[in-house]
C-alpha cells in the first residue's frame, strides 16, 4: 500500500468513516509535484511499487503525465527524491514492451537529466538506479545514438574507467580488485554500452575514439583472469563490448584504410607455397614479388615495437592472450561466445592486422583451445568457435594445423547417424561447421584427404541429400559446397570410388553450386560478427517496494545475438537485413531484441532468425568444468614451437 512504502503524511488520504486509503493513480501522480520533498519521495516510490510488472500501469502513468514529472525530480535537491524517481523510472521502462515509455523519457529531456544527476551525485545507490535506468533505456534501438551522444563520455569517465581501476597506481590494485567486478554500477554502466555498442558503423566509431574506454574494458578482462569473477556479468559485458568494436576494424579505422596488405599475399596463398603457384582445379595464381619488407609469418610481428594505446588495442596481437585465457578459464557460455567472436572478427579479411591476429593465435597455443569448445554442450558457443577457426584457416600455417588435428572434431560436430546428440544443433552452427570445413580443405588436397578419413563425407552427403527435410537450403547448400570442393581434388577420386561414391554424390545436388564453384575464391570474404544486440537482460531490472527495502526483479534472458555473412565462399556482395534474436556484432541492420515478461516464457519471444546464427537461447550462468571429449580417438602430444598444435 501507499502506506506501507513508508509515507510520513498521514494527513492526506483519509476517510472519515472507513480509516486510511491507498490513493488513486492520479492522486499519486499529482503528489509528485507536492510541496513537501518527503510527499514527493514517497508518491515517487509508491508508483514504483505499482508498476512493478504491470504494463498496463505503466501505460496508464505515461497517459497521464507521470514520466515527466518524475524526470523533474532528478535535478531536485534533495537525495531521498532522486533515489524514489530514479526506482520508478527503472521500472518504467523495464520491458520490452515499454518502448513507448522509453521514448517519452528521451523526448522529456530524461537522458540528459539523469547525466546530470550521474555527474554530480556521489550516493552509491543512486549511481546503481541512474546506471539502471540507462541500461534499461539501451535496449531501444530509437535511444541508442541519443545515449552515446549525451551520456557515453560521463559512463566512461565517472563510471566505467574509475571503477575499472584501470588508471590507479599499482599499489592500489589489489585493494579494490574485488570491488571492481562486485560494482553494480560498473555492471549497469557496461550493459548499457554493451546495447549501444550494436547501434551502427558511426556508435562503434564514437566508442572507438573515447578515450579511455577501450583500455579500460580490457583491464577488466584482465585483471578477472584467474579469478572467480571471470565468470561475472561485468567481464561478459566487457567482452561483448570489445567484440562489437572489433568488427568491421579495417574498414572502419584510418589505420585500417592504409596500406600493408601486399606484403602479406603470400601467406593467404594455399598450404603449399609452390602449388598456389602452379596449375590445378583452382587455376593459375602469379606469384608476386617479394619484398625486402615481407613478413614470414614466423619472425616477430613488424609495427609492433611500441605498446598500444586506446583504439590500437583492440587488433594489437597482444589481446589474443586475454581472450584466449578467457575460452580456456571461463564458463560464463556468453563470455566464451564473445571472446571467440571477437578473435572471428580480427582474424577477417586480409588486413595486415588480421594475418598478425591469426598467427598470434597460432604463436599463443589458441588453436587447440578453440577445438576443444567444438566440444561443449551449447550452441551459440559451437557456432562462434566454428566460424573463427574458419577465419584462422586463412593462415595457411593454421590451415595445415587444424586439417591436422581438428578434422575429427569439426566432423563430429557434423549431424548423422553417428551423432545423435547433434540433434538439436541449429542450422546456422551446422552451417558454420560445414564453411570452416570448406576453408580447411580449400587448396590443400591433404586435408580433404584427411576430411574423407574422418567420416565426413558420409555426413555431408547426408545433409546435401536432405533437401529440406530436415535442414534449412542454406544448410544443403554450404554441405554441398563442400562436396563440390571435395571433388575438384582429382588424386582423390580413386578413393572416393572405393568407398563407392560418384561424382553424383559430389556435385549433383544443386545446380546452384557449379555457378558459385566458378566464381573466383577471395580469401578476404570472411565473416565477422555483427555488434552485439541488447536482450532484457541487458536491461536492468525493475524494482518492487516493501516496507523497507526494494526487490530486483530477475528475469535473466542471458541472449547473445550474433550475425554472421553468408555462406562463404562466396558471400553475397551486399549484406541482406537479417531478422534477428541479444548481442554481437555485423553490418546487417540490427533489429529491436524481444522481451518477454512474466508469465510468458521469454524464449517464445525470442525464437526469431537470423543469418547464420542461432536463435536466441534462455541460458542461465553456470560454472561447470567443459565435457573434454566424447571422440573415441587418441591424440598425440607434440613438441612445442610457434607452429606447432600443443
Amino acid at each position: 500500500s501507499f502506506w506501507s512504502a513508508g509515507s510520513k503524511c498521514l494527513c492526506l488520504f483519509t476517510h472519515r468513516e472507513f480509516g486510511w486509503r491507498d490513493p488513486e493513480l492520479p492522486e499519486v501522480i499529482q503528489m509528485l509535484q507536492h510541496q513537501f520533498p518527503s510527499v514527493q519521495s514517497n508518491a515517487a516510490a509508491y508508483l514504483q511499487h505499482l508498476c512493478f510488472g504491470d504494463n498496463k500501469i505503466k501505460s496508464e502513468i505515461r497517459r497521464q503525465g507521470g514520466i515527466q514529472l518524475l524526470v523533474d525530480l532528478l535535478d531536485h535537491r534533495m537525495s531521498e527524491v532522486h533515489r524514489s524517481a530514479c526506482g520508478a523510472l527503472r521500472n518504467l521502462v523495464y520491458g520490452k514492451a515499454n518502448d513507448e515509455n522509453k521514448v517519452t523519457l528521451k523526448n522529456c529531456g530524461g537522458i540528459p537529466a539523469l547525466v546530470r544527476l550521474l555527474r554530480k551525485t556521489g550516493d552509491v545507490e543512486i549511481r546503481e538506479l541512474v546506471t539502471g535506468v540507462l541500461w534499461n533505456l539501451s535496449s531501444c534501438d530509437a535511444l541508442k545514438m541519443p545515449i552515446i551522444q549525451d551520456a557515453l563520455a560521463v559512463l566512461t569517465n565517472s563510471v566505467i574507467i574509475p571503477h575499472s581501476n584501470w588508471d590507479s597506481s599499482p599499489s592500489h590494485h589489489n585493494d579494490r580488485k574485488l570491488h571492481l567486478h562486485t560494482s553494480q554500477v560498473l555492471r549497469n554502466a557496461t550493459g548499457c554500452l554493451r546495447n549501444v555498442s550494436s547501434a551502427g558503423e558511426e556508435a562503434r566509431r564514437r566508442m572507438r575514439e573515447c578515450d579511455g574506454l577501450t583500455d579500460a574494458l580490457l583491464y577488466v578482462i584482465q585483471t578477472s583472469l584467474g579469478s572467480s569473477e571471470i565468470d561475472s556479468k561485468t567481464v561478459e559485458n566487457c567482452v561483448c563490448i570489445l567484440r562489437n568494436l572489433s568488427y568491421r576494424l579495417a574498414a572502419e579505422t584510418s589505420h585500417g584504410q592504409q596500406g600493408g596488405l601486399e606484403e602479406l599475399d603470400g601467406l593467404l596463398c594455399d598450404a603449399n607455397g609452390s602449388e598456389g603457384e602452379s596449375s590445378g582445379c583452382w587455376g593459375k595464381k602469379k606469384k608476386k614479388k617479394k619484398g625486402a619488407d615481407q613478413w614470414d609469418g614466423v619472425s616477430p610481428f613488424p609495427d609492433t615495437a611500441e605498446p598500444p594505446k586506446g583504439v590500437q588495442m583492440l587488433w594489437h596481437p597482444t589481446i589474443v592472450k586475454p581472450y584466449l585465457t578467457l575460452l580456456s578459464e571461463c564458463s560464463n557460455p556468453d563470455t566464451l561466445e564473445g571472446a571467440a567472436g571477437a578473435l572471428q572478427n580480427l582474424a577477417a579479411g586480409s588486413w595486415k592486422w588480421s594475418v598478425y591476429i591469426r598467427a598470434a593465435v597460432r604463436k599463443e597455443k589458441g588453436l587447440p583451445i578453440l577445438v576443444e569448445l567444438l566440444r561443449i554442450d551449447n550452441d551459440k558457443v559451437v557456432c562462434a568457435v566454428a566460424t573463427a577457426l574458419r577465419n584462422m584457416a586463412l593462415d595457411i600455417r593454421n590451415k595445415e594445423l587444424i586439417g591436422k588435428y581438428a578434422m575429427r572434431d569439426l566432423i563430429h560436430r557434423l549431424p548423422g547417424s553417428s551423432s545423435s546428440n547433434n540433434n538439436a544443433m541449429s542450422d546456422d552452427t551446422v552451417t558454420a561447421i560445414c564453411c570452416a570445413l570448406h576453408e580447411v580443405i580449400t587448396k590443400n588436397m591433404e586435408n580433404a584427404k584427411a576430411l574423407r578419413d574422418a567420416g565426413g563425407i558420409e555426413k555431408l552427403i547426408g545433409i546435401a541429400r536432405s533437401k529440406g527435410d530436415k535442414h534449412s537450403a542454406k544448410v544443403v547448400k554450404a554441405a554441398s559446397q563442400v562436396l563440390s570442393s571435395m571433388w575438384q581434388y582429382r588424386d582423390l577420386r580413386s578413393l572416393y570410388k572405393k568407398d563407392g561414391y560418384s561424382q553424383h554424390h559430389f556435385v549433383g545436388s544443386a545446380s546452384t553450386i557449379e555457378r558459385d564453384r566458378q566464381r573466383p575464391y577471395s580469401s578476404s570474404r570472411t565473416p565477422s560478427v555483427s555488434p552485439v544486440r541488447t536482450s532484457p537482460n541487458n536491461r536492468s531490472g525493475e524494482l518492487h517496494i516493501t516496507v523497507d527495502s526494494f526487490f530486483y526483479q530477475m528475469q535473466n534472458f542471458l541472449l547473445f545475438f550474433n550475425i554472421h555473412q553468408g555462406p562463404v565462399p562466396p558471400p553475397p556482395s551486399q549484406p541482406q537485413p537479417q531478422l534477428q534474436a541479444q548481442a554481437s556484432p555485423q553490418a546487417q541492420p540490427q533489429q529491436p531484441p524481444s522481451s518477454a515478461g512474466p508469465p510468458r516464457d521469454p524464449r517464445e519471444d525470442l525464437r526469431m532468425h537470423l543469418g547464420l546464427k542461432s536463435t536466441g537461447n534462455y541460458v542461465d550462468f553456470y560454472s561447470a568444468s567443459r565435457p573434454y571429449s566424447e571422440l573415441n580417438y587418441e591424440t598425440s602430444h607434440y613438441p612445442a614451437s610457434p607452429d606447432s598444435w600443443v
